[in-house]
């Protein structure tokens, strides 16, 4: 009988704890071996809950916890460190999106799994979401034709926290919310994004306390493929109404929509669900099967040496296309993603 893959989650947030509960209890294969995080008290906390050890860093939890691989879902600006830390360990690595912060990042990143000989896969649940990857089935068996046109939004119902609303240290809600968006687009298309152009808006932030400078609640990229294909992504956050997450893919032979809630004529939705359709109050509700797959495929692809789902290099194209989408409105043009991917 094949051990189990024990696993230590780094962050002991939303994202932490969902995937905490889910190595506890929800993925055949994988066991929770301990959990870190540098809030003493909110480690102590989930540790008590889940019955495993709690570490204050992760230098600690390798020193006094056996474990087969890390799953980071620590703030962004921690990720690259993490993951180096985490390979030149032997650990196999599942972060959370976005990948890192700057392209250089990802790059150390991967050449760490690399020099490892370790798996490291990016936190892009939508391709382990069933209705995604059907999607995804159906345009890579040529139903609807080549795809034309490919839409995705997110919006997500709250405020992000205070670092995370800071460009220099998340790259903002591009970054945060829609780099799902980024990757989706890119993957149902089955071609790279090549160019795109971005517009913001603020429309929340100042009546919710934000100060933090260049901070947008509202964004639109439009995005050129390297097939000829065009698309959109928006995000919105805070929504207030709910977490909302669709894709629209045009092809020369059909159409197909993914995460429609309900076929109306006209439908208004207000605060979470309050009007004339529910609506999803969370992404860990919106996504509850697929954040469960994502592990079981990164178990797999661990012990199996399967290819991951999500990889370093899409997870590095997906922070290229971020950065592009942010230069963009901050410099008022459309920009290629070579200027990004040869920027110092």
């Amino acid at each position: 009988m094949r051990p189990r893959f024990r696993l230590a989650v780094v962050g002991v947030g939303r994202a932490g704890m969902l995937h905490a509960r889910n190595a506890a209890g929800h993925v055949p294969g994988a066991e929770l071996a301990c959990v870190v995080d540098p809030d003493a008290e909110a480690a102590a906390r989930a540790g008590a809950e889940l019955e495993v050890p709690a570490f204050q860093d992760l230098g600690q939890a390798l020193s006094g916890a056996g474990f087969d691989g890390v799953v980071i879902t620590a703030p962004t600006f921690a990720h690259a460190e993490l993951a180096q830390l985490a390979a030149r360990a032997g650990k196999h690595v599942l972060c959370e999106k976005p990948m890192a912060l700057t392209v250089e990042e990802c790059t150390s990143m991967v050449a760490a799994a690399q020099a490892a000989g370790t798996v490291l896969q990016v936190g892009f649940v939508r391709r382990c979401q069933p209705e995604f990857v059907e999607a995804k089935r159906r345009i890579a068996a040529g139903e609807i034709g080549a795809p034309m046109v490919v839409k995705s939004l997110t919006r997500g119902p709250g405020l992000p926290p205070p670092w995370a609303q800071d460009l220099q240290r998340s790259n903002g809600m591009l970054a945060e919310v829609n780099s799902h968006d980024f990757d989706c687009a890119r993957w149902l298309a089955g071609s790279e994004i090549e160019r795109v152009y971005t517009e913001t808006a603020n429309f929340k932030g100042r009546e919710l306390g934000v100060s933090a400078p260049g901070f947008y609640d509202n964004a639109v990229v439009s995005l050129r493929f390297s097939s000829g294909a065009i698309g959109a992504i928006d995000g919105t956050c805070p929504a207030g109404y709910g977490y909302d997450a669709r894709v629209e893919v045009l092809g020369t032979e059909g159409l197909l929509v993914v995460g429609q809630a309900r076929s109306l004529p006209v439908l208004e939705v207000r605060s979470r669900g309050v009007g004339e359709a529910p609506t999803y109050a969370s992404w860990p509700e919106r996504f509850e099967p697929g954040y469960r797959e994502e592990l079981g495929a990164f178990v797999r692809a661990a012990l199996e040496g399967s290819p991951p789902v999500a990889s370093g290099a899409d997870g590095l194209a997906a922070v290229a296309a971020v950065r592009a989408a942010n230069r963009s409105w901050l410099e008022g043009r459309p920009v290629a993603l070579a200027e990004e991917l040869v920027a110092p």
